[in-house]
């Protein structure tokens, strides 16, 4: 019995102090877990830095909740949880510094939190390697403190898979019960649909168990909370829930069957969005460690089964196929971040199957061959990520500040508040104006060409053209001037007000 399962996660066999002291020590603190926490914000300070701008998607977001900038058209995909997560800062100072640092701090925390939940299942050592992997990865550190969706969701995931299997085996752990709703609630809360694809398995287990509904009741009950606002919104906004997926799905080009599975290849140079998804992938050097993920997740689930634990590994790992499924095989484009809770839950798996690499030689020799091996790979595999993740910040941060200096050129212009912008890339510069924004068509389609013709007579109003391109009809005869890389239209009320 010394050997056995229960030995293993009470730790009690290996200190030798008494199974209840362990438990206490455990549930106070867990230092590892706390330490690559830290690092993990830190490492997004200091590397994705605080003052980089708000991107295209986060403009829309923060929108929604700021005081300073009048709300962008929110399309039917979106969801407001992250808007109202940003909310403690983003409704009351403008100040894109503070909000990184807001969320760099939450997130580290929300990461410490989420792994925690498996201490019952998998050692200190794992866990926290495992949450070197994900958080080491450049796009969970460049997402990190973005306001945007996919990390929460991959944040979720973890917790909600982890609160599931504690409730399973121990229905009196009440934190456990409430951790599966929370998990459940935040996922779906950020992203509806990606909340449903997550706990596909968990909804198949707890129907496996009809005489004890409680586990899927609770799981349910999660996820109808988190998605309450979204629902309730479709209704009252976009004409009813079938018109609101419908109307998503065709933002995202249609969903079915679209093998996408090279373009989330080719994002993986640094791209954030790869649509069109066009070039070659990059070199295999960045591209190696998305190969070996599936493989070591393998590895990992086989030493689980052979340890008899294999549960643990086995639901996290089916989770993040169901995540990854729409996002790999769906959709006809392709994002990084969109395989965030996928990468969150293969972490735990991928961990293990190192762990047993370093492990599984019955030699010393052997041992440090492995230990040796898995070194190299690690490191070279963070030098990787490190390079991957500059030059994204770098493109990222020369886009943004070319947003700001158009902003300021429409500023010297007359284009001030109370004013709107369309056209060309006028989402993100409106926000950057303090302007509001609307267009006729496309994905934000929010108004009318007959709408726009009456705002400008009484509005600051500018219609972005790229250079060589023509502005749309009602604004041929007004002046244009050039404004960073773009010509702005501006109605002739700002030429008044100038």
């Amino acid at each position: 019995m010394a050997d056995g399962s229960n030995a293993t996660t009470t730790g009690a066999a290996r200190t030798g102090l008494p199974a209840q002291a362990v438990r206490l020590r455990r549930s106070r603190v867990e230092p590892r877990l706390g330490a690559v926490a830290t690092a993990f914000t830190l490492a997004q300070l200091v590397l994705v830095r605080p003052d980089l701008g708000l991107g295209w998607d986060e403009s829309v977001y923060v929108s929604q909740v700021s005081g300073h900038v009048p709300a962008a058209y929110f399309s039917a995909p979106r969801s407001r949880g992250i808007s109202l997560l940003a909310a403690p800062v983003a409704s009351w100072s403008d100040s894109t510094v503070l909000l990184r640092i807001y969320l760099a701090v939450l997130s580290g925390l929300a990461l410490y939190l989420a792994l925690r939940v498996w201490r019952g299942h998998l050692g200190p050592g794992v866990l926290a390697l495992s949450g070197v992997l994900f958080a080491s990865l450049w796009v969970t550190l460049f997402y990190g403190s973005e306001a945007m969706p996919n990390y929460w969701v991959a944040i979720g995931a973890l917790a909600c898979v982890g609160c599931f299997l504690r409730a399973r085996a121990n229905p009196r752990d009440r934190a456990a019960w409430w951790g599966v709703f929370a998990g459940a609630a935040l996922m779906a809360w950020m992203r509806p649909m990606d909340a449903v694809y997550v706990v596909l398995p968990l909804l198949a287990l707890a129907l496996c168990r009809p005489r004890r509904p409680r586990l899927l009741a609770v799981l349910v009950a999660g996820l109808a909370a988190g998605a309450g606002e979204w629902v309730i919104e479709a209704y009252t906004s976009y004409g009813g829930l079938a018109r609101r997926l419908s109307a998503a799905s065709a933002i995202q080009g249609g969903l079915g069957w679209h093998l996408a599975v090279a373009d989330q290849l080719r994002g993986l140079g640094g791209r954030t969005l790869c649509r069109p998804c066009t070039g070659a992938a990059p070199s295999p050097v960045v591209t190696l460690w998305w190969f070996a993920l599936p493989l070591l997740a393998v590895l990992g689930t086989v030493a689980a089964v052979r340890a008899r634990r294999a549960l643990p590994v086995l639901l996290p790992g089916a989770c993040a196929v169901t995540a990854a499924i729409p996002y790999l095989f769906l959709i006809g484009y392709a994002a990084p971040r969109f395989l965030l809770p996928a990468y969150a839950l293969l972490a735990l798996p991928v961990a293990l199957g190192l762990v047993h690499l370093v492990t599984a030689p019955a030699h010393r020799a052997g041992r440090a061959l492995a230990v040796g091996l898995v070194a190299i790979g690690l490191a070279g595999h963070l030098a990787v990520q490190y390079v991957v993740l500059e030059h994204t910040v770098h493109s990222s941060a020369a886009s943004r500040a070319d947003w700001a200096r158009t902003a300021a050129a429409l500023h010297t212009r007359g284009v001030r508040q109370p004013c709107l912008l369309s056209g060309y890339d006028a989402v993100p510069i409106a926000f950057y104006a303090g302007c509001g924004s609307a267009q006729t068509a496309g994905h934000d389609a929010s108004t009318t060409v007959a709408d726009l013709r009456r705002a400008a007579h009484g509005t600051a109003f500018a219609v972005l053209v790229r250079p060589g391109s023509r502005p749309p009809g009602y604004a041929r005869t007004w002046p244009a001037e050039k404004v960073g890389g773009l010509r702005a239209y501006t109605a002739p009320v700002v030429r008044q007000g100038r």
